[in-house]
């Protein structure tokens, strides 16, 4: 028996079995015990299987403290005896210093004198028709349980979201149209209630015990990573890395990145906190200093976009900077003769973009290009005059790679040399001849596509990683590169933005072409509704891995949204953290609506606590806990996903806040109101689809409590100063842009005077003490209050 101990997990491999446990110090938690591995390959056209049973172990290497990204490991190195094909095993099991999980990994070395085919590396089975091993969710799991399931999609428009034992996995109807976007080569489709499939990690827990745990990978560097579970009677997991078929010719050694089971109690804070910074540590994470803001061709125009709309918006920003200053000017999909033709231009580009870009920076803003570098639309000049470049299936023919524009398209086989070099001068000749220091990469998952290869030794997260690799090397370190439909673990450390969601769109539910009724239940499809899902399920990424990019907020009254879906769509944006892209032709935005962007600016950058997020399909309930020289305010948020207007009771601990007296105010409707002992408070008629916003802040007493107001969406990062006397408070209110707006502010005493930059104010008063300010502030401005 070989064991490993830290302060929280304890070990232990029993190689006369190859098995081994996994116990957590708190037994509340779950455990693995005698969890299986196995290597499944093919050697001369045979099946065969190793490590799946008795170990013949040849040295076991004790590393107790050894140096990584991830802090001190105590680790064990497990040497096999090749097997009767030749194949040399290594199994290395660690436990961090710095976190809370088992970490593993498998090497193999093909020793024998014939190449193989490597099919998949089974890092753990738990249950199943083996009966290898039991997932235990102590107590043991009974009929008083929950289980339920957290599926994390392959890439970003993905659903992805949190499932109950009795529901059915979210999958597209629109097979080979949508599927070879979204659905990773080799991830099981499960159709059963029960039986679910995720990618790069999931999680399985019980809701009513409150315990879960994490499986997955911190990389996908070496092959994209599968969780399998069936939860029925118990929990069958398997979690396993794709061989992809790829050949391991002799002398050749292959290792799976880092896999790693993570026990955890749900009502902790930041639950999933621990596995986020240890793979951001992994991939050598470096976060931007600033988020992006800005504005967007591409839900206005389409790709119907010519220079002059581009002009006509850039001098609107311009125009509009005092009150609405944006940094970035992002021209989208439209510009190109062809997709997979970047070097030449439609007829509304007759200059190309570099005269743009320069007018772009000329004006003071960034300029931005959009750019989809591995995927090929079929009436592309390249695919005739380069078809040794173009990924080809196993008849010859080029790869489907989805529905989009107006075609099936296709992709580049990016093991050969001359795609990946073509890939690379479109991003060269973007940022050092064009000018672009902002480059937008989409539909990057056409890299990692199934098909036959110049190369057959590679998986093809080894080929998008390296692709991705060279595209960074290429691009340069000062290049700010946002990925977008990009498999999530092969970009970590790579790009300094990634979209995280479906594209957003002005309908509620997706539809084609003005069709609703078929489309509306497509879970990855362009939405509202879909792209708030996963804003709301991957907000902890945001600078861990990179800048959340939730894509852009609509806000022109032209479009389906109702305005209080509107509202919704910019609280799951603003309090997340991320960029904000604007992307309505700002020259006819009306006044009201430009009010709904302004109030966003600066970007909090802030991630909230998504408090359901695996008690709910969609989450309800986000906390985003914020502090400055007014002290520690909550901005709590509560989502109305139902097609009716509902009032609705909140209470404290639905935040897990301690009972007491509170100031709250609700953003969007302007209403203040007072929270006594915990008592719970109440909203009529919720819009449909909409949002309460409401920041809340404890009540002291005998001081003043500045409450709330409607310069800035967190209703407090906008006091710079606050100064408490004995007769009053001074305070400093400061934007990066000119506005007019109220705030309110609660009061021991009465005030009898009241100044704006010296000049006296007018005020409001209330029988609870709360005073009502309006002013106007150009920057920064100062005010006194005495009494």
């Amino acid at each position: 028996m070989i064991e490993l101990h830290n302060r929280t997990l304890n070990f232990t491999c029993h190689p006369e079995s190859g098995t081994f446990t996994l116990q957590p110090a708190d037994e509340a938690l779950p455990a693995l015990l005698e969890a299986h591995l196995a290597l499944n390959y093919r050697s001369n056209g045979r099946s065969a299987e190793f490590l799946n049973g008795l170990w013949t172990v040849s040295e076991v290497t004790q590393l107790p403290r050894n140096p990584s990204l991830l802090g001190l490991l105590n680790q064990v190195d497990i040497q096999l005896a090749p097997d009767a094909s030749g194949i040399l095993c290594r199994v290395t099991f660690a436990l961090s210093d710095l976190f809370p999980m088992l970490l593993w990994k498998i090497s193999l070395e093909n020793q024998g004198p014939e190449p193989i085919t490597l099919d998949r590396i089974e890092m753990l089975r738990c249950g199943g028709t083996r009966q290898s091993g039991v997932f235990r969710l102590p107590p043991e799991w009974a009929k008083t349980s929950s289980p339920a399931f957290f599926s994390n999609n392959w890439q970003s428009w993905g659903w992805t979201g949190a499932y109950a034992a009795n529901q059915k996995a979210m999958r597209s109807r629109l097979g080979w149209l949508q599927n070879p976007m979204v659905v990773n080569p080799g991830t099981p489709q499960f159709t059963n209630p029960g039986d679910f499939s995720s990618d790069f990690f999931g999680v399985v827990g019980d809701r009513a015990k409150r315990v879960a745990a994490l499986f997955g990978f911190l990389s996908q560097r070496s092959q994209f990573g599968i969780l399998e579970a069936r939860l029925k009677e118990t929990a069958q997991v398997v979690l396993w890395a794709n061989g992809d078929q790829v050949r391991i010719d002799p002398g050749v050694a292959v290792q799976t990145d880092w896999a790693v089971y993570y026990p955890f109690s749900l009502e902790q804070t930041d639950p999933l906190g621990p596995y986020f910074i240890a793979a951001s540590r992994e991939n050598r994470v470096s976060l931007p200093e600033k988020i992006p803001s800005g504005w967007c061709s591409w839900y206005q125009f389409y790709t119907k976009i010519d220079a002059g709309q581009i002009r006509q918006n850039l001098e609107s920003l311009q125009q509009l900077a005092p009150h609405l200053p944006l940094q970035l000017v992002q021209i989208d999909d439209g510009f190109e003769a062809q997709v997979g033709d970047w070097f030449e231009f439609r007829p509304g580009f007759p200059d190309g973009v570099a005269p743009l870009a320069a007018e772009i920076q000329g004006a003071g803003y960034t300029p931005g290009l959009w750019l989809a570098p591995f995927i090929v639309h079929p009436a592309a000049k390249l695919v005739k005059q380069h078809p040794e470049f173009i990924l080809r299936n196993r008849l010859g023919r080029p790869v489907n790679a989805g529905f989009g524009w107006n075609a099936l398209t296709t992709a580049l086989d990016l093991t050969h040399p001359g795609a990946l070099e073509y890939a690379c001068k479109v991003i060269e000749t973007a940022r050092r001849d064009w000018g672009f220091p902002y480059l937008k990469l989409d539909f990057l998952y056409a890299g990692a596509l199934a098909g036959r290869r110049h190369d057959p030794t590679l998986t093809r997260a080894q080929i998008l990683r390296g692709a991705m690799e060279a595209v960074r090397k290429t691009a340069n370190s000062d290049t700010f590169l946002v990925g977008c439909g990009a498999p999530l673990g092969s970009v970590i450390g790579l790009v300094d933005s990634m979209r995280i969601g479906a594209d957003v769109s002005g309908s509620w539910t997706p539809n084609f072409n003005g069709i609703h009724t078929f489309f509306k239940n497509e879970p990855d499809m362009p939405s509202a509704r879909n792209s708030i899902q996963n804003i709301l399920t991957r907000a902890p990424m945001h600078n861990r891995w990179w800048i959340n990019d939730p894509d852009c907020l609509l806000i022109r009254p032209e479009t389906e949204l109702t305005q209080a879906e509107v509202q919704t769509l910019a609280t799951s944006i603003a309090l997340t953290g991320g960029s904000l892209l604007l992307s309505d032709d700002l020259p006819n935005l009306p006044r009201e609506r430009l009010a709904m962007a302004e109030v966003l600016l600066p970007v909090i950058g802030e991630r909230a606590d998504v408090l359901d997020w695996f008690d709910s399909a969609i989450p309800q309930r986000l906390r985003l806990d914020l502090h400055g020289p007014i002290g520690r305010w909550h901005l709590l948020a509560w989502f109305n996903w139902s097609e009716k207007p509902q009032d609705v009771t909140l209470r404290l601990q639905n935040f897990r806040l301690p009972v007491g007296d509170y100031w709250g105010r609700n953003f969007w409707d302007n209403r203040s109101f007072y929270v006594l002992e915990g008592a719970p408070f109440r909203f009529k008629q919720v819009p449909a689809h909409g949002v309460v916003l409401i920041a809340l802040r404890a009540a002291e007493k005998d001081v003043p409590v500045f409450v709330g107001g409607n310069f800035h969406i967190s209703q407090g990062l906008e006091i710079s100063s606050w100064n408490v006397s004995g007769n009053g408070v001074n305070f400093d209110l400061s934007l990066p842009r000119r506005a007019y707006g109220e705030i309110e502010i609660a009061l021991p005493r009465i005030p009898h005077r009241i100044s704006l930059n010296q000049q006296t104010l007018s005020w409001e008063g209330r029988s609870d003490n709360c005073y009502r300010l309006r002013l106007n502030v150009d920057r920064k401005s100062h005010v006194e209050i005495g009494y």
